[in-house]
């Protein structure tokens, strides 16, 4: 398995993070990029033009790409860098996968609530299980994710998660196998290492009753 989570394919596009200096494949990678004024701007599609660099998918790499002048040895000039940048970072990474869960939801690929979840379970239709970091550990503790690596994603909060299916909350959601899901589960493996001070504060959270 890749730092980002996925399991590395011979044929993937490799590139060197300039804060670890290792050499991975890209799904694991923040690409980006300099914009207008030299300003650094994270391409969280790979899309823009210009030349791109990448760094390993994990707020530390991204701070000390940023705190040690990183990203202006690796463009070979000065560069404007943003104070938030891992910040902007995990935002945008998570609004592309709420946005995909949505997608995938529209497509009759995912569904909410306990109810539907535990039916989609008990006739195997699940491919991952969805939880909320501030859900009921009770309630979660009912549902199983299926068998398999990445089948489990519990670290966006029920606010988030209700984002992708238009409620004010989810705790419980699905995805069914597909092309759609494949790409949750990756662009999740990024935003998990983005993640993971969110998740250290998730104990003194309030836990939020089954929806």
């Amino acid at each position: 398995m890749t730092r980002g989570g996925r399991e590395k394919l011979l044929d993937d596009p490799e590139r060197k993070c300039i804060a670890t200096g290792e050499v991975q494949p890209k799904a694991g990678l923040i690409r980006f990029c300099l914009g207008p004024d030299d300003l650094v701007v994270p391409d969280i599609l790979g899309r823009l033009p210009g030349r791109g660099f990448y760094v390993t998918a994990e707020r530390a790499a991204i701070d000390k790409a940023a705190k040690k002048g990183l990203f202006a040895r690796a463009a070979r000039q000065p560069v404007k860098v943003p104070d938030d940048l891992a910040d902007l970072v995990e935002a945008l990474m998570l609004r592309r996968v709420i946005d995909l869960i949505s997608l995938a939801r529209k497509a009759s690929g995912a569904v909410m609530g306990y109810e539907k979840v535990k039916d989609w379970l008990q006739k195997d239709k699940v491919r991952v299980l969805i939880q909320a970091s501030n859900g009921s550990e009770r309630g979660k503790t009912k549902l199983r994710a299926p068998d398999g690596d990445n089948s489990f994603i519990g670290f966006l909060s029920a606010e988030e998660m209700g984002l992708a299916f238009g409620r004010e909350r989810a705790i419980h959601a699905a995805l069914a196998a597909g092309g759609l899901t494949t790409r949750v589960v990756e662009e999740a493996a990024r935003l998990s290492g983005l993640r993971l001070q969110i998740e250290e504060q998730d104990g003194g959270e309030t836990a939020l009753k089954d929806t």
